[in-house]
């Protein structure tokens, strides 16, 4: 939680005259859904539970219809393994799933802050297991989306989105492994869906 916390205070915190012109800050709040791993031995499912997640974005106009986009998002979550004995140890040991993504709005109006709009990015992904003996992993990932903003008075919005998230994981059975691990985990891909719901201030 503390790099995240750490970015998401850093990207509020950049003077006001860096995002003005159609600049906007939005915080959500959202649901996020799927993603999972593979015993590398048994071949059992190792699935993070769908949970809460919350997200932050800059967004930086490019021109009247288009904007970039500084997206951060994090889900406190945990594992559900299953009930087998080799992974059921990993059942409830916490997993937080953060993205750090560079990316745009193109909004189909053609005005940026109203209406319907396309987004993506693309970045990193961090995961974080609790579990001792078991290390946080950086990796590459992506992000697509579409949303709607609702706009509330001249520089305040509601914003709607759907995301779909995918990592590539590309491992063969020692993700996230530092050491005395009790279960070797794999995977090639990691991909979550979330709804969001986002307070926009422009500037």
């Amino acid at each position: 939680m503390r790099v995240s916390s750490v970015v998401v205070a850093g990207l509020f915190a950049l003077p006001v005259a860096a995002i003005a012109d159609g600049g906007a800050a939005t915080l959500y709040g959202g649901y996020r859904a799927g993603g999972g791993f593979t015993d590398s031995v048994s071949g059992q499912s190792i699935d993070v539970k769908d949970s809460g997640a919350f997200s932050a974005s800059l967004d930086f106009p490019l021109d009247a219809a288009r904007q970039w986009q500084i997206f951060v998002s994090y889900q406190g979550s945990e594992f559900d393994a299953g009930t087998q004995s080799t992974t059921a140890g990993l059942n409830g040991q916490s997993m937080s799933v953060s993205y750090f993504h560079v990316g745009g709005t193109n909004f189909f109006e053609g005005e940026v802050g109203k209406g319907p709009y396309v987004v993506g990015g693309l970045g990193a992904t961090l995961f974080k297991p609790s579990l001792s003996g078991y290390s946080s992993e950086w990796r590459p990932s992506v992000n697509i989306g579409i949303g709607y903003q609702w706009p509330l008075g001249e520089r305040v919005a509601l914003r709607f989105e759907l995301r779909g998230y995918v990592t590539l994981v590309n491992s063969s059975g020692d993700l996230f492994c530092s050491g005395g691990c009790v279960v070797s985990i794999k995977g090639d891909t990691f991909t979550q869906g979330e709804a969001l719901v986002g307070l926009s201030a422009r500037f």
